[in-house]
């Protein structure tokens, strides 16, 4: 996440930016999206999904991650996914 914003400037829109790692939860979807990502890739957690309960499993897992995700768009005061943006996020000062 940290260098997520520097590549989404420098490919500036030319090319889409998908973040492929470690997404487990909507708060990661959030962050990865106001950071520049144009989507992410959940391969592991529909991996988990499908492993737990087949299809069934994977549609839970979308539909889990979606419900936090508009969680926390609509704590951030986001209506909708072009409004996440960096300011929508709050930094902590390094330890």
């Amino acid at each position: 996440l940290d260098v997520l914003p520097g590549i989404a400037a420098t490919v500036a829109g030319r090319v889409p930016v998908l973040l492929d790692s470690g997404v487990r939860t909507g708060a990661d979807v959030f962050l990865a999206l106001a950071f520049g990502a144009d989507a992410v890739v959940i391969g592991r957690l529909a991996a988990y999904g499908l492993a737990a309960a087949g299809e069934h499993g994977v549609r839970r897992t979308i539909e889990l991650l979606t419900e936090e995700l508009r969680t926390l768009m609509i704590l951030a005061g986001t209506p909708d996914i072009p409004s996440v943006a960096p300011a929508t996020v709050a930094r902590r000062a390094p330890l």
